[in-house]
């Protein structure tokens, strides 16, 4: 097996074997993965973005002519290249493209500005960025180039511009601190023969969930581990090639690309639509336009939509599973979401580290309402601890622990962190409190996730 990247700690021996002989993990890597779909599913609608529909075929297509011109443009294997995109389908054809290169897309959120994403570029010293020129008056391509200048790892940034607008950049090709420029629409050239990878090296990176932090925390996803999340968890919520998914949150947060969110999505076949905003007048317009089945948003949108409601036209009949995550979610907002969008409620607990637990369709109504369901593996191991890590009873508070398919071993480059973060047998400190019900659900009681994991959707 190809070793994982300098700074990731990697799961024991008998760990890996235990979730290959289980089946979870398959050795695909998701861009391969996107290629055996564009294949199965080529004419369906794979992603919608306003009056923008994309196949399945023409979304691979794209991936393939993108993926040979980041190679053009000296991109490498292993080479980490920072993304930070709104949800449009760009977002989707580039983080699949560099992986397709065998380059490692650190996601970033779009909020994120000069201090964090400079912290995120010196840690993964990354070699490019691809980004807004603009976006909402903030100008993306000058934080770029500020910390190009800082340092010696920035060299390559690719500007994404909306259709029907034109860069300020257009003309720059590098700056003084030798950094090149390309517009994101000119990286087009004919395909090459595909890359052989290992499915266990780093796939992307994630952030850790406080996106307020001026040092967010990077977490190795793997190909491996994380397609064995996105598919468990469309397999769990039924996902099937009707299925039509709204990408209401970030893109790149966990609880958006892959719980089962657009990963899982395209996984079989279904259609992602993607909106840029939570906002809710466009958001309802667009589950009423595209007969959207599924969404994931966190309790404070969920209120706003259904505050909203009442004074919008829009048909909500085909909605058919909201899943909520991050915040808690009060009882009063949970019992509104059955009656007022006739739909079922989905509580979910995640960590863009991993862990994963989700109330089940089948489960009684008091559970679906007061608790975050049971995790997503059977091979997830979860320990409730007290302040001496001792396991609780079920039913008392502790510090939730984490280990399992895809559940990390260790931050990125942070072996300090690392040491009082992991147990030494391998569990996760989540930092959260939490308790177990009798049936195996946990109720989250407090923590930093609490607070802090709502703009990250979980």
């Amino acid at each position: 097996m190809t070793s994982m990247l300098d700074g990731c700690t990697p799961w024991p021996e008998e760990f890996v074997d235990r979730y290959w002989s289980a089946g979870h993990w398959r050795g695909y890597t998701l861009d391969n993965l996107l290629r055996d779909w564009s294949l199965e599913y080529g004419p369906r609608t794979a992603l919608v973005h306003g009056g923008t529909r994309i196949t399945y075929a023409n979304l691979n297509r794209r991936v393939d002519r993108m993926a040979a011109g980041f190679r053009l443009r000296g991109l490498r294997p292993r080479q980490r290249i920072v993304v930070q995109l709104p949800n449009v389908p760009e977002f989707v054809i580039t983080v699949f493209a560099l992986m397709r290169v065998g380059a490692v897309p650190v996601f970033c959120p779009l909020s994120h500005r000069t201090s964090q994403v400079a912290h995120v570029v010196r840690v993964t010293q990354a070699a490019g960025y691809v980004g807004p020129s603009t976006y909402e008056g903030f100008d993306h391509t000058a934080m770029a180039a500020g910390i190009a200048a800082q340092g010696p790892f920035l060299r390559r940034v690719f500007t994404f511009e909306a259709p029907g607008t034109s860069s300020p950049y257009g003309g720059m090709t590098a700056d003084e601190s030798g950094c090149h420029y390309f517009p994101l629409a000119s990286i087009d050239a004919p395909p090459e023969r595909a890359l052989a990878q290992s499915a266990g090296q780093v796939a992307f990176f994630l952030l850790s969930g406080d996106t307020t932090a001026a040092a967010p925390e990077i977490i190795p996803r793997t190909h491996n581990d994380y397609a064995y999340q996105a598919r468990a968890a469309a397999e769990l919520v039924s996902l099937t090639e009707n299925d039509v998914y709204l990408a209401a949150l970030p893109a790149e947060s966990n609880f958006t690309f892959g719980c089962p969110g657009i990963l899982g999505t395209l996984s079989v076949g279904g259609t992602v639509v993607l909106v840029e905003n939570p906002e809710p007048v466009a958001c309802l317009s667009a589950i009423g336009q595209e007969r959207a089945t599924i969404t994931s948003v966190v309790p404070a949108v969920a209120e706003l939509w259904l505050d909203v409601l009442p004074t919008v036209q829009a048909d909500l009949s085909s909605l058919r599973l909201v899943q909520i995550g991050g915040a808690p979610l009060r009882r009063a907002t949970a019992e509104r979401i059955g009656p007022e969008w006739d739909c079922r409620l989905q509580q979910a607990f995640g960590m863009p580290e991993g862990l994963l637990t989700l109330t089940r369709p089948a489960d009684p109504e008091e559970t679906v309402l007061t608790t975050r369901g049971r995790p997503l593996s059977p091979d997830d191991e979860i320990r409730i601890v007290d302040a001496d890590g001792k396991d609780v009873p079920d039913g008392e508070p502790g510090e939730l622990l984490a280990r399992g398919p895809y559940t990390l071993r260790g931050y990125y480059r942070a072996p300090d962190l690392n040491a009082r973060t992991f147990t030494t047998d391998g569990y996760f400190r989540t930092g959260e409190l939490a308790r177990r019900t009798a049936d195996g659900s946990l109720v989250i009681t407090g923590g930093p996730g609490v607070s802090t994991a709502t703009a990250q959707g979980g």
